[in-house]
């Protein structure tokens, strides 16, 4: 199973979906049990309820629950708010949402109350940069004039017709949604599923195979692969292994050598996870403050693990902060928690 390989099938009578590459799990999304309106990415109008005393943000009443918007200038309880929500729910807590709504296609996303036409950095071609402004320049003719529009990377090698096509169908989305301010709270966009997320975020690259065979997942292997991640024991080259558990206030690594006890075990297998930790927490869904509980190394080579974490975490989609080193020799960083984790899914 060479090459990238994108899966949409079923695991354990859910849509999922799975991003191999080159025989090894990279991402997966796998559908909740049930219909839930507050899960990662739906839209919704809310109701401004009540402020929370020392957290600076207000709850909003939602269809199904309670939403936190760490925002208090501007609102006023009762108000009718478009919010949208930013990710998983901790347990006993209310659902994290934004004012800041995100109308997502697989070519482009319209941005309301952040008005300007913008272009994937990740496009260098200039011809093609000049062609892609044009068209976002005409797509938007008529949109409210704070709607603002990005162009993603996929565009770069779609046809004309299927960027003004996705242009226009966000742009009419998003003015739709936002004008519609009266009511009670009501769900007016749902969360994509697993394999909208698949289509709309795995396109650039381009997969080299798409397999949406119903086995999909049993043939490719994928079910041993998840069935993996639910030990908290990930094995590292040359016998070590990290051990990642979430707790209900942080999610703890711990970085061993194993066998190894040469003066470089520790550095090596530090570096070994430090590659690794992004993949393992986007595939365990798993965010909030994480503690690392490095191999024992000297302090002078604190400055390569830190080169080696940013350049782990650099383009990872979910918000990431690196914190640094604690008094104690541990480390710490701050991960978005933008989906569902996958323990709460076995």
């Amino acid at each position: 199973m060479m090459g990238r390989v994108v899966a949409l099938g079923q695991w354990h009578g859910r849509d999922a979906a799975a991003l191999v590459v080159d025989g090894r799990l990279e991402d997966l999304w796998i559908d909740p049990p049930g219909e839930d309106a507050l899960r990662p990415g739906a839209i919704l109008r809310g109701v401004v309820d009540r402020p929370v005393k020392g957290q600076g943000g207000v709850f909003v009443r939602l269809p199904g629950g309670m939403g936190f918007l760490r925002q208090v200038s501007g609102l006023a309880p009762a108000q009718r708010v478009i919010v949208q929500v930013t990710g998983a729910a901790e347990d006993g807590k209310a659902v994290p949402v934004s004012l800041r709504v995100l109308f997502k296609s697989r070519l482009a996303i319209v941005t309301p109350g952040a008005p300007g036409l913008n272009i994937s950095r990740r496009i260098k071609d200039e011809d093609c940069r000049a062609a892609l402004s044009a068209l976002a320049s005409e797509g938007m003719q008529g949109a409210p004039e704070d709607h603002g529009l990005i162009l993603r990377s996929a565009a770069e090698v779609a046809d004309e017709a299927e960027v003004a096509e996705d242009i226009a169908a966000m742009r009419d989305l998003a003015a739709a949604v936002m004008a519609d301010v009266s009511g009670p709270p009501e769900l007016l966009v749902e969360a994509p599923g697993a394999h909208e997320l698949a289509w709309r975020d795995w396109s650039d690259p381009a997969p080299d195979a798409v397999d949406d065979a119903p086995d999909s997942f049993a043939r490719l292997e994928i079910d041993a692969m998840i069935d993996v991640l639910r030990s908290p024991e990930v094995p590292l080259p040359g016998g070590g292994f990290m051990a990642i558990e979430p707790t209900r206030a942080l999610v703890a690594v711990d970085v061993n050598t194993g066998a190894d006890t040469t003066p470089a075990a520790g550095l090596k297998a530090s570096i070994a996870a430090a590659r690794d930790l992004p993949r393992q927490l986007r595939l365990r869904g798993l965010g909030g403050q994480i503690t690392i509980d490095f191999a024992p190394i000297p302090k002078k080579d604190r400055g390569t693990l830190d080169q080696v974490l940013r350049a782990a975490f650099k383009g990872e989609a979910a918000e990431t902060t690196l914190a640094g080193w604690t008094p104690l020799g541990c480390y710490e960083l701050q991960r978005k928690r933008d989906r569902v984790p996958l323990e709460a899914l076995l």
